[in-house]
């Protein structure tokens, strides 16, 4: 059974960085289309980014534009998030995604229902 695992989350202050990492159990990463999403108390769940199983195609939601990048290690089975800049508004709880890999090389989706698998989620907290 395919298990996703977050880590890296914690508290900094406006301006830092922090590095999620998402690690794929019992699966093969690029194998699937992988994503980044996020929420924040009260509020819906919000696609951050995305990248397909070759590695190839990258997706970003306009809020982290520029500041997050998101990055495929195939040689340790992971999902990395580069979150840098950090504003207050990034808090929330952090989620991997992964959807079964098809035949487009660049497919990707902002709708967190079409991600079959995800992970508990790792809480990042920005200063201000």
């Amino acid at each position: 059974q395919v298990q996703l695992v977050e880590s890296g989350g914690g508290l900094v202050q406006a301006g830092e960085s922090l590095r999620l990492s998402c690690t794929v159990s019992g699966g093969t990463v690029s194998k699937y289309y992988m994503a980044w999403f996020r929420q924040a108390p009260g509020k819906e769940r919000e696609f951050v980014a995305a990248i397909s199983w070759t590695g190839g195609a990258t997706n970003y939601g306009d809020s982290v534009k520029g500041r997050f990048t998101i990055s495929m290690d195939n040689a340790k089975n992971t999902l990395n998030l580069q979150m840098n800049s950090l504003s207050p508004e990034d808090t929330g709880v952090y989620y991997c995604a992964a959807e079964p890999s098809g035949p487009s090389w660049t497919w990707y989706s902002p709708t967190p229902d079409n991600y079959a698998l995800w992970g508990q989620g790792t809480q990042v907290t920005i200063s201000s």
